[in-house]
């Protein structure tokens, strides 16, 4: 598979070097700038994320942090999309001939009907979103190598999630991935439990054609197949898990409950739900500061899954034993005794976990 980074001109390769510092200044530097102003403003510690948040207006850093991040992530679309877009003949050619050399399966659905909460807004702020073009895949996995500081090269993140998150099934038959995007949380899931079948899901055609052309490439007979997370078409009681990464912060929280109603629908007795996502970590100006992320990142229903209960919805599901768990993103993966002492800014990363009672 073409990476774009390995035909990247001098001029492209600056470019993208200049956003990734800019974002790490935002992150490493501005930030922690941020907090120490806020810490030295005289005032009692917030009790609520709302108080915080009103008082981080207030600052004379804020106006630049916030800035800098929007300013800085269309930087980042731009580069990305101008790199992808000018290599479109080369990238589509490859799509068609890697995928037809695949064991995996493709399975689209034309008719499928995008959700309005879904195709009305640029999430991220890439223009034209993940679904709306096939290079829009190629734009987003080369642009989010650098939203995540070039951290998450080779998909440590997911991998970590795999690894540290999933529980340890030798005889699992059928996992599935909600949310795959171009498969990169599905692709280490074949590691995790070689002898099941894998699916990803996804609503974006764009996405899947790009993951079931990078499996092809790796030897990986995984499936993929367009459909809604909250209506995948898939038999009642036959995985053993059920798994998402960062994708129900995309969804308002009817459609968080029908994904998490889906799951349960969709596990075998005995089987195991988990998502990676974020949570509020309790520091109500860190939280503040993420809350404020939805509106900096177009990410219109951020706050709609900080406000619901997603433990009550996997009891609701008929799901067991729900819990949320730290994830350290760096090193540890999951980690019971919280973030950790972080001074610079990142997503507060956490695991849902909850399980499908057994038969009696």
């Amino acid at each position: 598979m073409i990476d774009i980074e390995d035909r990247l001109t001098l001029d492209e390769r600056s470019r993208v070097d200049y956003i990734l510092a800019l974002r790490k200044q935002w992150a490493n530097t501005v930030y922690p700038a941020l907090t120490r102003e806020y810490a030295a403003d005289g005032e009692p510690p917030a009790d609520t994320v709302e108080q915080a948040a009103n008082r981080l207006h207030e600052l004379s850093l804020y106006p630049w942090f916030s800035h800098l991040e929007r300013v800085q992530q269309k930087m980042l679309w731009k580069a990305a999309g101008e790199a992808v877009l000018s290599r479109r003949a080369q990238l589509t050619e490859q799509l068609a001939e890697t995928a037809a050399d695949g064991a995996g399966t493709l399975t689209l659905n034309s008719s499928l009907e995008l959700p309005s909460w879904y195709t009305d807004f640029d999430i991220h702020i890439q223009p034209g979103s993940f679904f709306s073009d096939d290079m829009s895949a190629y734009v987003y996995e080369f642009g989010a190598r650098i939203v995540m500081l070039r951290d998450n090269d080779g998909y440590k993140f997911h991998k970590l999630f795999t690894q540290t998150a999933l529980p340890e099934l030798p005889a699992a038959e059928r996992v599935v991935d909600i949310g795959c995007g171009f498969g990169k949380s599905t692709r280490p899931l074949a590691g995790k439990y070689p002898g099941a079948e894998i699916i990803g899901v996804d609503l974006a055609a764009p996405g899947l054609r790009l993951a079931h052309a990078e499996a092809a490439a790796e030897g990986l007979a995984l499936s993929y197949r367009q459909a809604d997370g909250r209506a995948t078409g898939l038999e009642s009681g036959s995985c053993d898990v059920v798994t998402g990464t960062m994708v129900l912060h995309e969804m308002p929280s009817d459609a968080v409950r029908e994904t998490i109603q889906e799951a349960a629908r969709l596990l075998k007795p005995g089987g195991a739900l988990r998502f990676l996502e974020f949570q509020p970590t309790g520091d109500p100006f860190r939280d503040a500061t993420v809350f404020e992320h939805a509106e900096r990142n177009n990410e219109p229903f951020f706050h709609d899954l900080f406000g619901s209960d997603l433990l009550a919805m996997c009891a609701e599901a008929g799901l067991t034993g729900a819990s949320w768990a730290p994830f350290d993103e760096r090193n540890d993966g999951v980690r019971e005794d919280g973030w950790g002492d972080r001074r610079e800014w990142h997503f507060p990363w956490a695991v849902l976990a909850a399980n499908k009672p057994e038969e009696r």
